[in-house]
């Protein structure tokens, strides 16, 4: 019975086919007795190699020609976030009347609001009719006296605030730009937020965060007592 354990256990050490390695010695031996320690070593030897080994002898050749192989499965995590969790809610949006004179005086002022780099604008009424960089706003090229809402360049690109991560970064790349307007979700889809490439990155610090958090607390509680 050892020889078969053994036999299981390196199997699934190798493979990372736990369940594939306990079935197979089980149903070729018909040992009911031996079900026991196939489990234990087999897990032992599955957790063993997940910690040391990076590649299975599955995927081993295919990682060795440059081909990048994922070593488990997850559902993605920008997928899993909304976008309004994630969005900048206190926003400085620009009125499209407003002369480039007057916002060039305040983004000269320096204050904290007018330091970002790109500016939704709305119009009278306050809906969302488009967004602004800082590079449009201080180009020499347009006179004082332009109007803000001339110097848009696009249509209004916006994204719901209960899509997902996924879906506004896909449409950031799409559209191959930097932020997107955040609309609520009921009519009249009124501006809530808006979401930058920094608010996506954020998001992936906090998951790399939450990994290590828990790779230390696994690695702490597995360390043996003195």
């Amino acid at each position: 019975m050892a020889a078969l354990v053994c036999m299981a256990a390196v199997f699934a050490g190798a493979s990372r086919a736990f369940l594939t390695s306990v079935m197979f010695a089980f149903e070729t031996t018909q040992q009911p007795h031996a079900l026991l320690p196939l489990l234990g070593a087999c897990a032992a030897a599955y957790l063993v190699s997940g910690l040391t080994m990076r590649h299975t002898i599955m995927t081993e050749k295919i990682a060795r020609r440059g081909v990048r192989v994922p070593s488990d499965y997850a559902a993605d995590y920008l997928d899993r976030i909304a976008v309004g969790e994630a969005c900048s809610r206190e926003v400085v949006a620009l009125r499209g009347d407003e002369s480039l004179a007057e916002v060039r005086a305040r983004l000269n002022a320096g204050g904290a609001a007018f330091r970002h780099q790109g500016f939704p604008v709305v119009d009278a009424a306050g809906h969302a009719i488009g967004v602004i960089t800082r590079r449009d706003l201080l180009d020499p090229q347009w006179h004082a006296d332009t109007r803000i809402g001339a110097l848009l360049k696009r249509p209004l690109l916006a994204v719901r605030e209960d899509h997902s991560l996924r879906e506004a970064a896909d449409h950031m790349v799409e559209a191959d730009v930097g932020r997107l307007v955040v609309v609520g979700r009921a009519p009249p889809h009124a501006m809530v937020g808006i979401l930058t490439r920094g608010d996506l990155l954020a998001a992936h610090a906090q998951r790399l965060r939450q990994a290590r958090h828990v790779d230390r607390k696994f690695r702490s509680n597995a360390r043996p007592q003195a």
